[in-house]
């Protein structure tokens, strides 16, 4: 096979500070090369800078990236402007603040396609119908017309990878591409990935932390850490041979045990839902009359024990982060209960529920939307503490527990006087954990709170929410699309498809012999490594 792309010694500083360390790779034709570490370890700095979308402030200081033998970074901007999106397109890991929320989607792949190939108005939306039909969107024609506020974080992930695909690219860039997807649908994506890939020869440089996902897509894999490429090897060679300790730690991470694990049993239930309901109206016509509901959550029951976790899973828009609005009083309730330790908060008032903040937090999905751009961290964390009063008015009191709140998410101290644009996206989902864990709740919604950080960091955070759970009895109502880590995590776990629990029960029961033909069908779906 031709080298398509070669990077050449590349090495990029910021400040005196080298962020790649003379990186060597080269991507074949028709291959898939997949590159991964850490959160922070440079991956997604390396497409970047193929792209060249690298910041000002951050320098080349040696180095080339050649495609198809024409050096990138000798080309002037109106050259590279016609290569971007056509020649070499990617997929970014953050689809929320990647997609423009004053577009709808169908005008953001038509746009695309209108630079690049100059397709008349009707040819383009049939295009983007037929790509958004690929990518397995549902009802392409109405969504045509949606904004990316309407989608859930795994719909605005598909509509990148249509706008990815738009102009038939040699070379895909996708990072983190199925991070945002449940099980199913990210087998899917990552089928037709695949099968796109052989019929065009596509090549691709696939940027995970799901090693996983790597043993089933790759033919070739790199690990980086600290800006530097450790290992390079065959697929079948690096699974079966790790060479470097780092990549030897890291598929071990990767591995979730099944150990039966120790928990803090105190008895009584925390939170109890019964025949919850959440309808949004649909409204059609100039006058905007409703004309019938969107079901997101159809009479769903369950309850949390003290001290116990309760893995919500299904597809992406089943209604599980629904839910999660729905107890923190985010979303108007249809019908139903919401109970805290017996306590209605259906329609308590806002002055009332003021004490349930502190006690049920949350973690959102989307790490960069949850965290005020214009906010310190430290100030980010502070900001629960002070209004809820669960810190001393002292400013060097506050700074020294949001220091050990830091570190305890294996950040460092004096990350608090940095911005959120300042970190990786694993980082920012840290910093989002430790603003739940700021006002010592009794109850955490964790919506997705793994899911953009790499295999490693996962685990130490699984590890700490384990730990914290023991220590202190706190609850978790953990939503996942990622069935590897609920045995991890869980205690119970509730399977939901189109607003309804289909399947409830123990871990060990649900996950080793599932009843419902979704759940297996979930399980199936769910990428294996080949060890």
């Amino acid at each position: 096979m031709n080298s398509l792309l070669s990077v050449e010694n590349l090495s990029l500083t910021v400040g005196g500070e080298k962020l790649l360390k003379s990186i060597n790779f080269e991507i074949k034709q028709g291959e898939v090369f997949a590159l991964v570490g850490e959160s922070g370890s440079g991956k997604s700095l390396t497409s970047l800078a193929i792209m060249r979308l690298l910041p000002e402030v951050i320098s080349v200081s040696s180095g080339d990236i050649k495609f198809k033998n024409d050096s990138l970074f000798l080309l002037p901007e109106y050259k590279m402007q016609k290569i971007r999106g056509k020649s070499i397109a990617m997929i970014f890991q953050e689809p929320m603040s990647a997609l423009n929320p004053v577009m709808t989607i169908g005008e953001q792949v038509a746009e695309v396609i209108k630079i690049h190939l100059g397709l008349r108005k009707e040819e383009t939306k049939e295009k983007v119908i037929s790509l958004f039909k690929e990518v397995l969107l549902k009802d392409p024609t109405e969504r045509y017309n949606w904004y990316p506020h309407q989608l859930s974080g795994g719909q605005k992930q598909r509509v990148m990878i249509a706008i990815a695909l738009a102009c038939e690219p040699d070379l895909l860039i996708a990072d983190e591409p199925t991070t945002a997807l449940d099980v199913t649908v990210q087998a899917k994506v990552l089928k037709l990935l695949k099968k796109i890939q052989v019929q065009r020869n596509l090549s691709i440089l696939f940027i995970t932390h799901d090693m996983a996902v790597v043993a089933q897509m790759a033919d070739r894999v790199a690990v980086m850490r600290y800006g530097e490429i450790l290992e390079e090897a065959e697929c079948n060679i690096f699974f079966s041979s790790p060479q470097h300790p780092y990549t030897q730690s890291l598929l071990k991470d990767a591995m979730h045990s099944k150990e039966a694990r120790e928990r803090l049993r105190t008895p009584g239930k925390l939170l109890e839902v019964e025949g919850l309901k959440v309808h949004f109206p649909i409204k059609k016509g100039f006058f905007q009359r409703t004309v019938g509901y969107t079901k997101s959550v159809d009479g769903v029951s369950f309850s949390i024990p003290k001290g116990k976790t309760l893995a919500l899973v299904g597809e992406s828009g089943s209604g599980k982060s629904t839910i999660g609005n729905a107890i923190l009083s985010l979303v108007p309730i249809t019908e139903g209960t919401v109970k805290y330790e017996d306590q209605d908060l259906v329609h308590l008032s806002a002055l009332a529920l003021k004490p349930y903040r502190r006690k049920i937090q949350v973690v959102f999905q989307d790490p960069f939307s949850a965290l005020n751009p214009r906010m310190t961290i430290g100030d980010i964390i502070r900001e629960g503490m002070v209004s809820l009063g669960v810190v001393s008015k002292n400013r060097a009191s506050q700074d020294a527990k949001i220091s050990k709140l830091l570190e305890k998410v294996e950040l460092e101290a004096e990350h608090m006087h940095r911005y959120p644009h300042e970190f990786s996206g694993g980082q920012r989902q840290r910093i989002g954990i430790a603003r739940a864990l700021a006002v010592e709740p009794e109850l955490i919604i964790c919506d997705e709170p793994t899911s953009a950080l790499d295999v490693s960091v996962r685990t130490q955070i699984l590890r700490l929410l384990q730990k914290l759970q023991q220590e202190s009895g706190v609850s978790y109502l953990f939503i996942t699309h990622d069935l590897s880590i609920v045995p991890t995590i869980a205690d119970e776990v509730a399977v939901m498809k189109e607003g309804k629990i289909v399947e409830q029960g123990s871990v060990e029961s649900v996950m080793e012999n599932p009843q419902h033909p979704y759940t297996q069908k979930l399980l199936r779906s769910a990428p294996k490594l080949p060890i």
